[in-house]
Formats: structure tokens, sequence, C-alpha cells
């Protein structure tokens, strides 16, 4: 059985999946709105532990390379942070558009990036 609602592996709450599932939006759009918010997630999670054990090095391919570990698949890793990279670059340009930081974005700025598509 999958795990995609389990709380230690998905920085996505359960309050924010309804949120988005009860959105009047076409269900491409609402799949593109999880992924955005999944990889904001991720990247405010980061923000936070952005302390001492990441200082001289990219968080982002550190975490990459730490849930790559579960498939001992370094494949998985390279693709997922080119992905999750990506998605980081739109965000903050998104986010500099709007004029808030990364970490101020809510879904209702998330569902305006997406609609733009």
């Amino acid at each position: 059985m999958s795990n995609h609602l389990d709380p230690l592996s998905n920085p996505l709450n359960m309050q924010t999946i309804r949120e988005i599932d009860n959105l009047d939006l076409p269900i491409m759009q609402k799949h593109h709105l999880r992924i955005l918010a999944h990889c904001l997630e991720i990247l405010k999670i980061l923000n936070e532990g952005n302390s001492f054990e990441y200082q001289n090095k990219n968080p982002l391919r550190e975490w990459c390379d730490n849930q790559s570990r579960k498939f001992d698949d370094k494949k998985f890793s390279d693709l997922f942070y080119e992905q999750l990279e990506s998605t980081s670059n739109r965000l903050s340009t998104f986010s500099k558009k709007i004029g808030k930081s990364i970490e101020d974005l809510e879904i209702d700025d998330l569902v305006i990036l997406v609609e733009q598509r």
C-alpha cells in the first residue's frame, strides 16, 4: 500500500491536500498545484534547516540525495534534483513578480501561477 498520505513522508498536510482537492479547477491544474505545493513545502523545510548542517553545501541537492538513499538510486536523485531545482526557480521568479518571498507563498498564490500556464 502506498504511503503517499503518510505525514512522515509527505510534506503536505491533509488540510492542504483537501483545500486543493476542493478548488474549482480542472484535475490537471489540481495535480500541478499539488506538485508546486509539495515543492514549496520542501523548500520551506530546507530554509528552516539551512543552518550549520548545510553550510557551503547545496541543501536541495543534499535533500534529494538523502531521499534517493531510500531507493538506492543515484539517477532518481539527479532527476529529482533537476525537477525540484526547476520548480524552485519558477517559484522564485513568480514570488519576486508578485512581491513576496518564497516562504510567504500560499495556495492562492500557487493557483494564480497554475492558471497562468
